[in-house]
């Protein structure tokens, strides 16, 4: 809470419409002293200076030792230069700057306009005199010294906190009850099920659209959005785990997932080359599954073709003869209705129920691998601590951090495959396959997630598109079956 004020014969309250440009500053800054408090204690030091109010400013939850732009703090600088008051006044000068940068800007601008400052608790400040700015610099660095160790005190609470496995507080999180401990089962039970999802191939738009049709809000009590959506699924404390920095530890409270689908989840969503732009998201089946029977790749991609523009896939390698044309083409919306018909159908089979059965390596031991990845990530601090004392040289930094950082994408790659969920799940052996894949609404909005359906087609065969004649077919129809060549996986 910071005041300008006029000097004039006597004091003179405040009026009614005065001291109005108000914006907050910090209450738990202020020692316990809200805003109003600090705004009666600095109208008593009017009084007592025979002053008369000029304007009052206030940044309410912006320290002055963030370093963040506190706006009316330069409202009130430029009411200054621009010669509307020749007074400042502060519950304390800590209310005025902890930084230095910032304080040698007031005391350029206290000389050249002939600012006097007052506090409530530090009593005048002279900038004018030899002596004055050099008690401001004094009282800055402690302020300064202060907050540092304050955020010290802060930061090891908090670290105390997470490694005994507690809530730190604030909003309810979640999934559990406003004690932070407590399982809300419904919202739990959402978690659950949109983990499961992304792993099983599902998209995160797919998994915000059924968040917020069965009703789900976040603790804001806002609809889902995609950023709101992966911020939750990769808190720690899905798995039970609290954190610190990158560090986890064993939580208070129950798990939604197991630790190894959270993991899973996490490497997903934070995949650098998962795209989640509109315009670059994949909006075919086949786009990078389906494979060229010319040159073997999965590079049959969608574009517009013919005069009418229709879509269709066109392999996007180039043969070896130099020759710029794709390989094959074919009609995109014929193709993938083709190969989903055959995969309802396959998954009507009797025998669909043992595609679910997932080979794992029994030897596989995760806790080892979650230890070893830990012991990784302390290493790779060490160095970078060696490094910043001078004990190792940049190029030994570059080649253990080199080595240590392939070993733990390795590690992470593993687990996350450990984790993965058969795409298979909640379809394989149902009776209604057709119903659970193509929706029964005629805009397919109640069928399956595109992220989904590929998964599935990833997981059951190869299509391999081949090279065939152009023209009709003997039926009448340019789609020839015949030219398709489905190699499925053995399971």
């Amino acid at each position: 809470m910071l005041t300008l004020g006029r000097v004039q014969a006597g004091p003179v309250a405040p009026g009614p419409d005065e001291g109005e440009h108000c914006g907050p500053e910090s209450q738990r800054e202020g020692a316990g002293l809200g805003v109003e408090r600090q705004l009666e204690d600095q109208c008593a030091l009017f009084a007592q200076l025979g002053l008369r109010l000029a304007g009052v400013y206030a940044d309410n939850d912006l320290s002055a030792f963030t370093g963040k732009p506190r706006p009316d703090y330069l409202a009130m600088l430029t009411d200054l230069d621009a010669g509307r008051a020749r007074v400042v006044t502060a519950w304390h000068t800590d209310r005025l700057h902890r930084t230095p940068k910032e304080l040698e800007t007031y005391i350029d601008l206290a000389e050249r306009r002939g600012v006097v400052t007052h506090s409530v608790k530090a009593g005048p400040l002279d900038l004018a005199t030899p002596s004055g700015p050099a008690v401001a610099r004094t009282l800055c660095a402690w302020a300064r010294f202060e907050s540092e160790r304050k955020g010290e005190r802060v930061r090891a609470a908090r670290r105390q906190a997470a490694e005994r496995g507690r809530w730190a507080g604030g909003r309810r999180p979640f999934g559990f009850e406003p004690d932070g401990t407590s399982l809300r089962p419904a919202e739990a039970a959402a978690i659950a099920r949109a983990s499961e999802a992304i792993v099983a191939g599902a998209s995160l738009r797919s998994v915000v659209r059924d968040l917020n049709e069965a009703g789900h809000r976040t603790a804001w009590g806002r609809e889902w959005t995609s950023m709101a959506a992966r911020d939750m699924l990769r808190r720690p404390r899905n798995a039970g785990l609290t954190s610190y920095g990158t560090e986890t530890f064993p939580a208070a409270w129950p798990a939604i997932v197991p630790e190894a689908t959270w993991r899973a989840v996490v490497s997903i969503l934070s995949d650098p080359q998962r795209r989640t732009s509109p315009g670059n998201r994949v909006k075919w089946l086949g786009s990078g599954l389906y494979v060229c029977g010319v040159c073997g790749q999965a590079a049959l991609r969608v574009s517009q073709t013919g005069n009418h523009r229709h879509p269709s896939y066109r392999c996007k390698a180039r043969d070896t003869t130099g020759n710029s044309a794709g390989h094959v083409t074919r009609a995109a919306h014929q193709l993938d209705d083709y190969v989903e018909r055959v995969i309802v159908a396959r998954l009507h089979q009797p025998d669909a129920a043992s595609l679910l059965t997932t080979p794992t390596d029994p030897e596989l031991n995760t806790t080892a691998l979650h230890t070893e990845a830990a012991a990784i990530g302390q290493r790779l601090t060490d160095l970078s601590a060696a490094f910043a004392e001078g004990v190792i040289t940049l190029t030994q930094l570059r080649t253990g951090t080199g080595k240590l950082r392939a070993r733990l994408t390795e590690i992470e790659d593993t687990l996350t495959a450990a984790a993965r969920v058969n795409p298979l799940i909640g379809l394989a052996g149902q009776s209604h396959i057709a119903d659970i894949w193509y929706g029964t609404g005629p805009d397919r909005s109640g069928g399956l997630d595109l992220g989904r359906r590929r998964a599935v087609l990833a997981t059951l065969l190869t299509v391999t598109v081949l090279p065939i004649g152009k023209g009709r077919r003997l039926n009448g129809s340019y789609f020839d079956p015949t030219g398709i060549h489905l190699d499925w996986e053995t399971h």
